[in-house]
């Protein structure tokens, strides 16, 4: 036997009232009564009726979703900002949409064409390290659907962001290591045309001209990011005539591969070669070899500001005689100590 969903005309003709009476009193408007919006709410009651979720989402012209696109869900930097974005989406009665791209071009367009089909409302990204081509967020645009970015930002004008200020972690963590007496430091960094990596190497780089050091381009090397990219990287350091006694990688994943490859070497981490990093991940305080450092980039205040920006976005009233202004956060980064060595 089929069940057959309750309607409001049930409950008009069960009350011998007219169906838009039975709509406002279930709205709660003020010009129905009180004794009436009573019964209806009773006899809705009865019947189990639950509202039309469809014709309440075209009346407000809202799905109250938010679609979420991550590199990678299993990065704990990640997972703890897809947390921070369902928390606030929730306590907004947003739900939260989520997609992979796996750090590819063509799987991120893909996700972002299936969430504009299924109508979200929003949309908050942190771009594949693959991604060079941002169209398929510029057509979001007249659709009037507003994109957040966060942690990994487009080189693109006129967007919402929230970052960390990559920079000067990087300048913190150089100079952590100059201050140790190193003085040949190396850089594992990602990709070239991210936009992550030349604020790495940009921090890199004042930290080298406010020590007065030369500096020295063979030190920094490309990676991309994978295990075998790290290997790579580290092959190149390891054997130039003037070796680095310390290593910049680009995140905790990144060191844990570069000290995996530097003990195959027989090289002794923390005496021959000293890691620093980027994530500050729990994991790392679960490993033999941590790296003596890493900049903390507080990825659940990241998710939580994107998810703030973004709600604010869908709740304000558009005036198409303002020009839009733009937010863009910075949280500033934190060096974490983990070796006193």
């Amino acid at each position: 036997m089929t069940f057959k969903q309750p309607t409001i005309k049930e409950i008009a003709k069960r009350l011998n009232i007219s169906v838009s009476t039975v709509s406002r009193a279930l709205h709660d408007h003020s010009s129905i009564g009180l004794r009436t919006k009573m019964r209806v709410r009773q006899v809705a009651n009865e019947l189990n009726y639950e509202p039309n979720q469809t014709a309440i989402f075209f009346q407000q012209r809202k799905t109250f979703t938010l679609g979420v696109i991550l590199p990678e869900l299993s990065e704990a930097f990640f997972s703890t900002a897809i947390s921070a974005i369902e928390d606030t989406a929730n306590k907004h009665n947003y739900t939260v949409l989520l997609g992979q791209s796996h750090d590819q071009e063509e799987r991120e367009k893909q996700i972002v064409e299936t969430m504009k089909n299924h109508r979200v409302d929003g949309l908050i990204v942190s771009i594949s390290k693959n991604t060079i081509n941002f169209d398929h967020f510029e057509a979001l645009r007249k659709y009037a659907i507003p994109v957040v970015f966060f942690d990994r930002i487009p080189n693109m004008p006129d967007i919402h962001y929230v970052a960390c200020n990559i920079q000067s972690g990087s300048l913190q963590a150089v100079s952590y290591l100059l201050n140790k007496g190193h003085r040949i430091i190396g850089m594992i960094n990602g990709p070239d045309k991210m936009m992550a990596s030349m604020q790495r190497l940009e921090g890199y780089l004042k930290a080298i001209k406010k020590h007065r050091l030369k500096y020295d381009p063979i030190l920094i090397v490309s990676s991309d990011l994978t295990k075998e990219g790290t290997y790579d990287a580290m092959r190149q350091l390891t054997t130039m005539r003037r070796k680095p006694t310390a290593i910049v990688a680009f995140n905790d994943y990144v060191a844990l591969d570069a000290v995996q490859y530097a003990r195959g070497q027989q090289m002794k981490i923390n005496e021959d070669i000293t890691f620093v990093s980027y994530a500050n991940l729990p994991l790392s305080h679960y490993t033999a070899f941590p790296p003596a450092a890493s900049v903390e980039q507080f990825p659940y205040e990241q998710g939580q500001k994107a998810t703030e920006i973004l709600l604010d976005l869908l709740n304000k009233n558009k005036d198409e005689n303002i020009p839009p202004s733009y937010n863009n956060i910075i949280i500033e980064s934190k060096l974490v100590i983990r070796n006193s060595q």
